[in-house]
């Protein structure tokens, strides 16, 4: 799973082998929070460090808006955002893409929990639009 072309690919590539772990011990058909408990809980087997369901505020125009909580910053480098859904929607990714922009980090993970066979997708913070563009 490592692909030098992707920033932190060894990283998301552990995050990837315990959510695989975590979905073939419990299979699909649970509540996110059961998947996110199980997963803190094989990271931790695992040695990566995490912290869970951070606290971000959310800003527009230098105003604040509103907060919203990343399911797990791991190893301070990667976003990880948790779904037990039957198939993830463009808007699942797009919701991961927003949280980067919002945190400030340069890459994460969506992975879902919900389908028959474990589901991720790698996210990247989009690059910013110049005049020139």
């Amino acid at each position: 799973m490592i692909n030098p072309a992707y920033p932190e690919s060894e990283l998301t590539g552990k995050i990837i082998g315990c959510a695989m772990e975590v979905h073939n011990q419990l299979g699909n058909g649970f509540q996110e929070v059961i998947y996110q408990r199980a997963l803190a809980i094989e990271m931790a087997s695992q040695g990566l460090q995490f912290v869970r369901e951070q606290e971000m505020d959310i800003f527009y125009k230098g105003q604040k808006i509103g907060m919203r909580r990343a399911d797990f910053f791991v190893e301070g480098k990667v976003m990880l955002e948790l779904k037990a859904v039957i198939q993830l929607e463009a808007v699942h990714l797009a919701q991961a893409i927003n949280y980067l922009e919002a945190y400030g980090i340069g890459v994460g993970l969506l992975i879902n929990f919900g389908s028959k066979s474990l589901q991720f997708k790698r996210v990247m913070k989009k690059p910013r639009r110049t005049m020139m563009d």
